[in-house]
């Protein structure tokens, strides 16, 4: 399935390919204050419409996940990591079109232990 997404402002769009069962709800620091709900699948199912200028990164911690977000709304719909061996892209599904957030299963994640 083909989803279509973008920031708050509408700079950033972007269209994701495939399906998802559950999303990623994780409690470090970064992904609790955010809200992030994640799905994660490869980097080459991910398209970009946007302006170079328009992204912004965020690392922290151990700077595996490139949190990428607007730089014009500070809304961040995606980041990017690595994930044995392959390239991914970590989704959050709050910033997909038509997606009931209730009716979607949360695999907890202690990432604050990690």
């Amino acid at each position: 399935m083909n989803h279509k997404g973008s920031c708050h402002c509408g700079k950033i769009r972007f269209e994701v390919n495939g399906d998802f069962d559950s999303v990623m709800e994780c409690n470090c620091s970064h992904c609790s204050r955010k809200g992030y709900l994640l799905w994660f699948l490869p980097k080459t199912e991910l398209s970009l419409q946007v302006e170079e200028d328009s992204l912004a990164t965020y690392t922290f911690n151990t700077h595996n996940i490139k949190h990428q977000f607007c730089a014009n709304c500070g809304c961040a719909p995606f980041g990017f990591g690595e994930h044995g061996g392959m390239e991914v892209a970590a989704i959050n599904v709050r910033c997909l079109e038509d997606i009931d957030l209730g009716s979607i299963k949360k695999e907890s994640i202690d990432g604050r232990s990690l």
